[in-house]
């Protein structure tokens, strides 16, 4: 381990991003991987990585630092999507639940999507805008939530994506026009 400085800035910086983190977890998992595992399984374990492997972001700034968060919560996230789908293994739990903080917490990460008002309200708009947000193609899905949850910049999702930025910028308004008319 490195210096006590490096260990409570990772700690800092993971907790800064946790909302967002579990909002994009949830959003990229979408319903069938939520069958098997739980979100909070999954933001556990980007954590409990970051956590691990803080030397590596003594150097950054906290923009590098959510860049790699998130990268590695999609790349998890597609890892145990295609583990289950070579598996086949039947549903065992479905997670939306109850849990007020649970729901909170995915509130404030879809913020830019939605206002949050009483709990069923918000129960209800999560899950509809999930299901919007996964019926959407999947390079649109990625560019939306990268931009909106993740906060990325549309050149960071252009570099991430291998693609132009106006590429991004087509992706995103497609996106958004299609998010409209589910909604």
């Amino acid at each position: 381990m490195g210096s006590g400085d490096a260990e409570i800035d990772v700690r800092a910086h993971l907790t800064a991003a946790l909302p967002e983190l579990h909002a994009f977890v949830r959003a990229i998992a979408g319903p069938g991987l939520r069958a098997h595992e739980s979100t909070e399984d999954l933001v556990q374990s980007v954590c409990r990585e970051a956590l691990d492997h803080e030397a590596r972001f003594r150097t950054g700034g906290q923009r590098e630092f959510r860049q790699w968060v998130f990268r590695e919560a999609r790349r998890k996230v597609l890892s145990r999507a295609r583990h289950h789908a070579a598996a086949k293994r039947d549903a065992g739990r479905v997670e939306l639940d109850d849990d007020p903080d649970a729901l909170a917490r995915l509130a404030v990460g879809y913020s830019s999507f939605s206002t949050p008002s009483r709990r069923i309200e918000r129960k209800e708009e999560v899950a509809r805008l999930e299901r919007a947000i996964h019926e959407l193609e999947d390079d649109q899905r990625t560019a939306l939530l990268l931009a909106h949850i993740a906060q990325w910049s549309r050149r960071e999702i252009a570099e991430e994506m291998g693609r132009s930025e106006g590429a991004v910028r087509m992706l995103l308004h497609r996106a958004v026009a299609q998010l409209s008319t589910r909604l």
